[in-house]
């Protein structure tokens, strides 16, 4: 397993496990925000990741080479599946031993952070989640899901992605994927010249 790969599926647990689940639990909410160098909560409890570190209000907790639980324990936090909430996930339980890798995690911090930048200059005001279900960020806009991946089974690096409701339908080279566009990041310029496209396309 590739660096990217372990810290990608490490810090998909750890989104799950000890940031939207405790979120769950006293916010009733799932969504998870982009922060500078990792992602957080969008409520209570207020935890974040960052690089290598999971963050609380009063410290700092590096998280590399541990288990789930033993970070949880030291953070005060009760790690909580959602299995009641979506059926797919990372699958990972607290017993995971988390590897995390400080350059794999800042190349996905860093796609988060430009899909956030360009999600706001082609969608003003539309609401941004990072969902930890696939642990990806995306927008909803008339029906048309726009948004960047850190990598999945479709392609093991980060990427940005359109998803029509019905991509079956779509014919073009623009349509790569099962659902719908999907391109490394490495190979787009301007993202917001490809959301915009994948709208105008899909607007047919």
């Amino acid at each position: 397993m590739s660096d990217l790969e372990s810290t990608r599926t490490s810090l998909h647990a750890i989104a799950e496990l000890l940031l939207a689940g405790p979120q769950y639990v006293r916010s009733r909410s799932i969504r998870l925000r982009p922060s500078p160098g990792g992602f957080a909560t969008v409520a209570p409890p207020d935890v974040r990741v960052l690089g290598t570190d999971l963050v609380l209000a009063d410290r700092s907790i590096p998280l590399d080479g541990r288990r789930v639980a033993d970070v949880a324990s030291e953070a005060g936090l009760t790690p909580r599946r959602l299995n009641e909430v979506y059926a797919d996930g990372s699958g990972l339980g607290e017993d995971h031993v988390l590897r995390i890798e400080a350059d794999a995690a800042r190349q996905i911090a860093d796609g988060f952070q430009r899909g956030t930048q360009a999600l706001a200059v082609f969608a003003p005001g539309t609401e941004q989640t990072l969902w930890p279900e696939h642990f990806d960020l995306a927008i909803t806009l008339d029906e048309v899901n726009y948004g960047i991946s850190p990598g999945d089974t479709h392609l093991a690096v980060p990427y940005a992605y359109v998803g029509p409701p019905s991509p079956r339908e779509l014919d073009g080279t623009f349509w790569n994927a099962p659902f719908g566009a999907a391109l490394p990041l490495t190979q787009v310029d301007d993202l917001e010249a490809f959301f915009s496209e994948g709208r105008s396309r899909a607007a047919g």
